[in-house]
């Protein structure tokens, strides 16, 4: 069994998961077409899909129209090992789009990404109580996510 993300674009899905792929080592592009001509979805040649995945994760992607907006109900989260990775994707993906509290961002296409480093998923599972606590309060306070931050608010 397979399963595979689905991701519906209003337009440009082409230029989207190229500069996603792009982004993300390990990532890629493996297929764009476009529906045939004898399909109810629209003219011939309006309505393209692809495949493509991005790191380890599969993702079909389809570009049809407008149906219904990117939302928070789905997001794709990055887990990245440094401070420099998190820099890099989240000036990248905010270029068009806009910033929200606690990592998140909508890239220019509405897509809602959590641009988080591995060491917050470490910081959160301590088995310190108190030391949880300051970091949640500290992350709650940052729209990127800073590590020198978390590591402070660890500290005490």
């Amino acid at each position: 069994m397979k399963v595979t993300q689905h991701l519906w674009f209003e337009r440009d899905m082409e230029a989207a998961i190229g500069f996603y792929t792009a982004l993300i080592p390990g990532s890629a592009v493996h297929w764009v077409t476009p529906l045939p001509a004898d399909t109810p979805s629209g003219p011939a040649g309006s309505v393209r899909l692809a495949g493509f995945t991005l790191g380890d994760q599969r993702y079909q992607a389809i570009e049809a129209g407008p149906l219904n907006p990117f939302n928070h109900a789905f997001s794709i989260m990055v887990e990245c090992d440094t401070q420099a990775e998190v820099d890099r994707l989240w000036d990248a993906l905010k270029e068009g789009g806009t910033v929200e509290q606690c990592g998140w961002l909508r890239d220019r296409w509405g897509l809602s990404w959590q641009i988080l480093p591995k060491r917050l998923g470490e910081l959160m599972t301590d088995p310190d109580p108190a030391k949880v606590k300051r970091v949640t309060e500290a992350m709650l306070q940052m729209v990127k996510i800073d590590v020198a931050g978390l590591e402070a608010a660890a500290k005490g």
